[in-house]
């Protein structure tokens, strides 16, 4: 168990929300001197912090409680009509562990998934140093998680695999392949290795009610939610 009066942690100057538009946000970081161990960022995931790059974080608005922590409780998981469905089309795509590295082939889709999905938002247009900087990270429980049909690559979801689940820290996917649904794919993937590998919890990020974007979560049930320092299931 980590010892939380020794780790340092800053807040940020209120800035521009990146979820709800109108809003002003401030964001808590642990100390970047701090090496990022393994038990370190679980014992933190289970207080609401997530990984960015090389940074551990949480929301920590003064006046807004709308980002919620979320995790799936693998043990609880029953998948639904649709998300069995989604797993029957796909079982034609072969799944892989690999280590983050630098490929055309990896760049090549996240910028056709930012481009396609994400022209709206802060990571438009992107680059290969945003790539690297957000996603390469040389850290020992990183994995990408490669979803291939024969050779091609569809899609690639990032995860950390963590003492206490595994942490789905970005997914990104070939935007033509509709049908496949595979960002919804990669989390139901996810929950099924997470359970495979005896960890109880996959952990999504942040909850949003009023975000478009983030409202896919609550699809996934039972759901947990972080609320006044304490892990409530949203059934």
């Amino acid at each position: 168990m980590t010892e939380f009066a020794e780790l340092k942690f800053y807040a940020t100057q209120a800035h521009d929300c990146s979820y709800l538009p109108t809003r002003k946000a401030t964001t808590l970081f642990l100390d970047p001197q701090q090496a990022i161990d393994a038990q370190t960022y679980a014992d933190l995931s289970e207080m609401g912090f997530r990984r960015s790059g090389e940074h551990l974080y949480r929301p920590h608005c003064q006046h807004c409680q709308a980002c919620i922590p979320a995790r799936i409780p693998t043990a609880r998981f029953r998948a639904n009509r649709q998300q069995k469905r989604i797993l029957k089309r796909n079982l034609d795509l072969r799944v892989r562990a690999v280590r983050p590295v630098a490929s055309e082939e990896y760049y090549d889709l996240y910028a056709r998934y930012i481009t396609h999905r994400h022209a709206d938002g802060d990571m438009y247009p992107p680059s290969r140093e945003q790539f690297a900087s957000f996603l390469l990270r040389d850290l020992p429980f990183c994995v990408f998680f490669e979803f291939r049909l024969g050779e091609r690559l569809l899609a690639v979801a990032v995860t950390d695999v963590l003492p206490n689940g595994l942490s789905a820290v970005y997914t990104f996917f070939d935007p033509l392949e509709d049908k496949r649904s595979l960002g919804r794919l990669a989390i139901l993937w996810q929950i099924a290795e997470a359970a495979r590998r005896g960890l109880p919890a996959v952990y999504l990020g942040y909850w949003i009610r009023d975000c478009r974007k983030m409202r896919y979560k609550s699809e996934y049930r039972p759901l947990e939610l972080y609320v006044n320092q304490h892990w409530v299931t949203l059934e």
